[in-house]
This record gives structure tokens, sequence and C-alpha cells, in this order.
């Protein structure tokens, strides 16, 4: 089930964007699901998680893993005085030594390497996840940047086109030339919020560019449409859904390797056997004979107490561990849901009413000002306010976005969102 969650978030983050053939070197049109893909293949991330899924896959095969014979050799009756000087009248005793382990310890042993191997597994799937949302959201952050400076030069495009008429009104007496001057400002203050906002653009563009591997962006820029919108589904399906996502999952695999942890703790004092088989040769006769033992300890002094304790507390503290884990994504998930819902209450307001109330005073005003009917502070006041209104859509569109993709990753799976066409 999990395989397929990357491709099912792709899938989702498509929606959000119209698909460009792209070219390569530093004119490349950046795509969501090109970047998605680029930051799969060169995640340090991901690459350590299956580092780590090797790891466990070692230990599984040590833990199941025999333990090694024994051989020795005794030589008894040798380096003393008289008759026994040197080794020429030692008995000599050649032997071979296997301990067996009883009692399921190899089992246990072999479960909890398991465990740990397809915990590890899992713990993969929620880091992919990661740099799926990761990614998504350095996407929109830098496509949405994109239409804000858009928008900055369109006000400053919008100012700079009274320039012609305020001269004219100047000279024909009818403005002064202070006006002038509070024209220049206005210019000059959205210019300055355009060289803030490109400053921005430079470092989100240059996040994006490091998730996908690259020290440098070696696109130009992102495609995309922040526009779509839709309803998601209720927050219980959200909190429902979560149950899904890896990071939860992957407590099932921790108890079960908690579990085994404790096992071979209380299995530990039981003693294993260890049988030993020879061959003894005798100086005195020349005979040869074969030794047999049997050796058991005999646990008085270690019953493995300390150890016992440790793992009945560790696997009890698995489900509170877990439901801990639980809450804190359910937060984040219902901080991007609260977000979502107010993007798109803020979106409603904005389109119905908001931009084309703020739109068709803009126009009206600028007629009126070539007429003589308003100032010039009132043109430039009413396009502060469309340009104000339509910089709160592309905000609240990049927010609800950033959302969607901030939950998507958190319940694995893209939302069901009925997409609303391009305004």
């Amino acid at each position: 089930m999990f395989s397929t969650y990357a491709t099912r978030f792709a899938c989702a983050a498509a929606l959000l964007v119209a698909f460009m053939p792209t070219r390569h070197a530093h004119s490349q049109t950046l795509t969501m699901g090109s970047a998605l893909q680029r930051a799969l293949a060169a995640s340090p991330r991901l690459t350590a998680a299956e580092r780590d899924i090797g790891i466990a896959r070692g230990q599984r095969i040590q833990s199941g893993a025999l333990i090694n014979p024994e051989i020795s050799y005794e030589i008894d009756g040798a380096l003393g005085s008289g008759a026994y000087r040197g080794t020429r009248s030692a008995d000599s005793t050649l032997q071979i030594s296997q301990v067996f382990e009883l009692w399921g310890k190899r089992d246990a042993r072999i479960a909890a390497g398991q465990a740990g191997l397809d915990a590890a597994g899992i713990e993969r799937q929620a880091v992919r996840l990661e740099v799926l949302s990761e990614t998504a959201i350095a996407f929109l952050n830098v496509l949405g940047l994109q239409r804000r400076i858009e928008i900055l030069n369109e006000q400053v495009e919008a100012i700079d086109q009274i320039s012609p008429l305020l001269q004219r009104r100047v000279e024909a007496g009818a403005s002064s030339v202070a006006e002038t001057g509070r024209a220049d400002v206005a210019s000059a203050l959205v210019k300055a919020d355009r060289e803030r906002t490109k400053a921005a653009l430079a470092s989100a563009r240059r996040e994006l560019a490091i998730l996908m591997g690259d020290a440098a962006p070696k696109f130009s820029v992102v495609s995309g449409r922040l526009d779509a919108t839709g309803r998601p589904p209720s927050f219980q399906a959200v909190v429902n859904a979560i149950d899904a996502n890896p990071q939860l999952v992957r407590w099932k695999a921790i108890f079960a390797q908690r579990n085994a942890q404790l096992l071979l703790a209380r299995l530990k004092p039981y003693p294993d056997v260890t049988v030993s088989a020879g061959m003894r040769r005798f100086h005195d006769t020349g005979d040869n004979a074969v030794r047999l033992s049997v050796s058991v300890p005999i646990p008085i002094f270690d019953q493995n107490q300390g150890n016992i304790l440790s793992a009945q507390e560790s696997l009890a503290k698995t489900a509170a561990e877990r439901q801990g884990n639980r809450n804190t994504l359910i937060v984040v998930a219902g901080r991007a849901y609260d977000t979502l819902q107010g993007s798109l209450r803020e979106l409603a307001i904005l389109r119905e009413s908001g931009i084309p109330k703020a739109r068709d005073a803009a126009a009206a005003i600028s007629e009126g000002y070539g007429q003589g009917r308003y100032s010039l502070l009132e043109v430039l006041d009413a396009q502060a306010s469309l340009a104000q209104a339509r910089l709160r859509e592309q905000e609240a569109q990049q927010n609800f976005h950033v959302a969607v993709a901030t939950i998507e990753g958190l319940v694995g799976n893209p939302f069901a969102l009925a997409r609303g066409s391009a305004r």
C-alpha cells in the first residue's frame, strides 16, 4: 500500500500545475512533477533511510546466526618434575564443544530482527512522504512569489501610465508640481516592495534547488496555477486517514520488536546446554578413548531482572509514544486544515466582492481623473486598493495549496478535491 503513496501524491500535486515541455539549461521551465521526481532522486534523507534498511537487514541476518562451535586441546600431566618433566608423559585431549540454544531464544531474536527491518522499511516511506510534501511546498512558495512580482509589476506600470496625463495637467495648471513627486513616491514604494519580494523569491528558488540536489537554481521559472481550488473533506475524515501515515504504521513494527526483546530478556535466565565431544589419549598405555561432557549454567545469582524490567517499560511506553506521535500529526493537520478553510473563505470574499469592486472603482476613478473629477491621491489610493486585493488573493491561494500539500503529506493520500476551474 505504501509503495503507491509517492505515485498518488505526485498525481495530486500534478493537479496544481499545467505541465509544459522542459528544456535543459538555465532557461528551463520547472513543473511540479519534475521537481518532485528530482527531489526524490537527490534527497540525502531518503538515501540515509535506505541505508537504515540495509543496516536493519544486516541485523536481521545476524539475528538468525547459530552460535559458533569451540575446539579445544588439553594436556594433562606435563611440565612437572621427574617423569612428568616436559610433555612426554602427558595425556592429551582434543575436544569440540557446541552450545545449543533452547526455549525459543533464536526464534525470538529473529522476530526482533525482522520487526526492526519492517520498521526501517516503513520509516523510509515516511521520509519519502516528507520529501514530497516539503518539495511541493517549496515549489508553491516560488510559484506564489513569482505571481506576487507580476502583480507588483502591473501596479508600477499602472502608476507610470498616469505620468503623461499628470504632466499635461501640470502644464495646463490643473495640478501642482507636488503631485508629480507624489506619483514618483508611490511608484518608488511599490518598487521597493518588489525588490523585497525578489529577494524572498531568490531564497525560495535556492531552497527548491537544494531540495532537488542543486547548489543553485538551474531553472528560470516554475510553471503552475494557483487559482484552482476546491472543497476539502471533513476534518474527521482527515483525522481518520492520518492513521495510515507511515509514521504511525511503523509503531506496529516497533511494538513487535520490543515484544520480542522482552521475550528474549525473559528467556535469558533459562540455561542453554553445552555439549562437548573429544578424543583422549593416555600416555601410559597408549590407548585412546572418547570423552563426552554436558554442561549447564546454574542461574542462581543473575536472573536478568534488570533487563526484563527495562524491556517491560520499553514495551509499555510504545502505546504512549504512538499516541503522542498521532497527536502531533493531528495538531499539524488541524492547523493546515484551518488555514485551508480560512483561505477558501477569504478567496470567496475577494473574488465575489473585493476584487471586482476594487477594479471597477480604480477604472472609474482613473477615467474621472482625466476629466478633472478626481485628485491624484484618489487615483493612487484606488490603484493601491486593487493591488492589495490582488496580493491578498495570491496569498490566500498560496496558503490554500500549501495547506493541501501539508495535509496530503500527513495522510499519505491526495485530497479528493473538486478543483475549480481557472478564474
